[in-house]
């Protein structure tokens, strides 16, 4: 993934320190906020299911913008920003989810990539197009993404609209994966890869600035630069059990700007969000999500930042986490106002 823009210096993101590889030492105070609304739990009941979400925003029509989870059990559903179930696609044992708007033979799509673990021995790429009109999911294809356990994924396009999907495998290998929709049929292949020393999942690029971002669930969260010819990790944060407590799990990006804004962080181990400024690495706040209209959330695995206009309840922007012991025992997502967000984490 090369050209995006020219890279910034790295040096006040290379943060010294170990890695706290168990539990709480004493986290960091958290501010305290409430969800404004959440979804209908997934199909999959009593079992860890409901896993990562993606955001599709509406630029024309915010209030009609779609969220895309997992049942990792199951397949991707289609939600509402009220919550409601738009339709559902099975798919088997898909994990984490993103999104881009690509153009595909001269065609606007909406396209979804997803992590497939129907094949615990060879990892694949499942990519699926979203009807925006009947919110459904329609299947494209599934894509090679070399051996082992798939596990976290996310896209990535850059400046000359070439995208990128990046399968985070779970015994540590991180790949890029080159997407071709040239011809009749897509294609995928292997461009780069690198091992981390432990598990990781979550992961997310900053189309900007040409930067993924992966956590190593008990270690750290690892920044490379994709502009860079060796495709190898920076320290961004570590886990330390004070202001990040394992296992990292899900990120996601507040972008401002040409270069700023926020990395946020499942922080699940205290149940707790995390923002980090994206230019100098800096740990900038935390928050928890407590019983309130709706109730709050533990043990999340996914979340995902949208920010824009989303109509007249999320007026800068959508979080979206999961839930992972939901009210009632079946998993779903709750949906956080961004602009509560910006306010309670503001100096």
């Amino acid at each position: 993934m090369k050209n995006i823009i020219s890279p910034l210096l790295l040096g006040s993101l290379a943060l010294s320190g170990c890695a706290t590889p168990s539990g709480a030492l004493h986290s960091v105070p958290s501010l305290e906020l409430t969800a404004d609304a959440e979804t209908v739990p997934v199909g999959t009941t009593n079992r860890d299911a409901a896993d990562d979400p993606a955001i599709w925003r509406n630029a024309k029509y915010p209030e009609k913008s779609l969220i895309i989870g997992t049942d990792k059990r199951a397949g991707l559903y289609v939600y509402g920003l009220d919550g409601s179930k738009k339709s559902f696609l099975p798919d088997g044992e898909l994990n984490n989810v993103d999104l881009r708007e690509v153009m595909i033979h001269g065609e606007m799509t909406v396209l979804v990539g997803a992590s497939m673990r129907n094949d615990p021995i060879n990892a694949q790429i499942g990519l699926y197009r979203l009807n925006p009109q009947s919110a459904e999911l329609e299947s494209i294809g599934k894509y090679p993404a070399g051996p082992g356990e798939a596990y976290g994924f996310c896209l990535g396009q850059d400046s000359g609209g070439e995208l990128f999907a990046y399968m985070i495998e779970k015994s540590g290998f991180v790949r890029e994966i080159t997407l071709d929709f040239s011809a009749a049929t897509p294609s995928a292949r292997i461009t780069r890869e690198y091992k981390l020393a432990s598990q990781p999942e979550g992961c997310v690029v900053d189309d900007r600035t040409g930067r993924l971002y992966v956590g190593e669930e008990n270690a750290a969260i690892w920044l490379f630069d994709l502009n860079a010819d060796n495709f190898a990790p920076q320290r961004f944060a570590n886990v330390n059990g004070q202001e990040l407590v394992a296992d990292v799990e899900g990120l996601a990006l507040a972008p401002e700007g040409n270069v700023g804004g926020y990395l946020v962080a499942s922080s699940q181990g205290d149940n707790a969000y995390v923002l980090y400024d994206l230019v100098t690495g800096i740990y900038v706040n935390r928050f928890r999500l407590i019983d309130g209209t709706v109730d709050g959330t533990s043990e999340t695995d996914g979340i995902e930042v949208i920010l824009g206009d989303f109509g007249p309840e999320y007026p800068d922007g959508l979080m979206v986490v999961q839930d992972g012991e939901n009210e009632g025992g079946t998993q779903n997502f709750k949906l956080i106002s961004w602009a509560k967000i910006k306010q309670a984490i503001a100096p």
